[in-house]
């Protein structure tokens, strides 16, 4: 296996740009018509369920009223424990990064890097300039609080991490709060770990903590759009006073209340544990391939992996049938990087012999 180079020397405050931060996974399968397997994409494969199916179709026959959010958000506020105060539902966790760009007033928002890149677009686009801490992958992408600026009133961070796969220590994240800091943790695929451990939904030990939550990827319900904040009230009031009137519809309504269920909750446990043996299979694959390298521990529905060529890779995966996310729009990662959604034994398995062929294609 090629020794790894790091990507940075070292953790570092940067404002330079130089990414596309507007670039997503479903840029690499749309107009494909069905033509690739998506691998770009980290929502769950053969999603919604039936029986989420059935509920949403179900409020199709309520459209002709207004959206109702109060039974929706007081299961959200079950489901971890808090009163209904310090919850909001959104449409998505993007519209969440919009509304804390908007509505917090920070004076000097840090975003750790690499991670999903719609926080920082949207703080720019409100004006705000934004510093970088970039991770590094020798360091397998793991984050030391003291690289984090004192000074910075707005910190945000995934977990675990889109697209490194990296779970941070609850601890480690903690650690970040300060008084007059709001301390956002995009937990979008938390749902995905088994037992969410390293979680901080919930917590109201935390002060400035917002956690953001996400239902489109383990229930794939990207083109429905519902997510929710967990907030300090104060908080909760300034993002809802910046949102627009009904932001959510009420078949999101349905879906955000039927997916907080005990039997939901079971189910996403049940298929996060699935996640992380198909994962194991994947790791397993890719390990056999020197050509490949991982940086840090995956413990999220995706994999990151840095190879020779990747460009030529992934044009080559493409011609082969499969759709795998570039990394280089994400602050941090060069064209070097790939990142593949993990998927059942089965695709994984086509997939390593896709990859076997393409980087065969690509030593000639």
């Amino acid at each position: 296996m090629p020794k790894r180079r790091s990507v940075a020397a070292t953790c570092a405050v940067a404002t330079a740009q130089g990414h596309d931060l507007r670039h997503h996974g479903d840029a690499e399968v749309r107009d494909a018509d069905g033509a690739l397997v998506d691998l770009a994409v980290n929502v769950r494969a053969h999603t919604p369920p039936e029986w989420l199916k059935q509920r949403i179709a179900a409020s199709l026959g309520d459209l002709a009223a207004y959206p109702d959010g109060r039974a929706a958000r007081a299961a959200v506020a079950e489901r971890h424990g808090l009163p209904a105060g310090r919850v909001l539902l959104t449409a998505g966790a993007a519209e969440a990064f919009v509304l804390i760009a908007r509505a917090l007033g920070a004076e000097r928002p840090v975003v750790v890097h690499p991670q999903f890149t719609e926080p920082e677009a949207a703080l720019r686009d409100a004006g705000h300039q934004v510093e970088r801490v970039v991770l590094r992958a020798a360091d397998g992408f793991r984050l030391d609080p003291a690289a984090v600026p004192e000074e910075a009133d707005l910190v945000v961070v995934g977990n675990p991490t889109n697209p490194t796969s990296v779970l941070h220590p609850a601890a480690t994240l903690a650690a970040l709060a300060r008084p007059g800091r709001i301390l956002v943790v995009d937990e979008a695929f938390m749902d995905a770990v088994p037992g969410e451990r390293e979680a901080l939904a919930g917590r109201t030990d935390v002060p400035g903590l917002v956690v953001l939550r996400s239902l489109t990827k383990t229930w794939g319900l990207a083109g429905l759009r519902i997510g929710y904040v967990l907030a300090e009230p104060e908080v909760i009031t300034k993002l809802a006073a910046a949102q627009p009137l009904w932001p959510v519809s009420t078949p999101a309504l349905v879906a955000a209340q039927a997916c907080m269920t005990p039997q939901a909750l079971a189910e996403a446990e049940a298929v996060a544990r699935q996640i992380a043996v198909d994962r194991a299979h994947l790791l397993a694959g890719l390990a056999e391939f020197e050509e490949v390298s991982v940086s840090g521990v995956a413990e999220g529905p995706f994999v990151l992996i840095r190879v020779a060529g990747a460009e030529q890779v992934r044009s080559r995966l493409r011609a082969l049938g499969f759709a795998v996310r570039r990394g280089d729009t994400f602050p941090g990662l060069d064209a070097s990087w790939l990142r593949l959604a993990v998927r059942d034994r089965p695709t994984t398995g086509r997939l390593l012999q896709a990859l076997d062929h393409a980087l065969a294609l690509a030593a000639r």
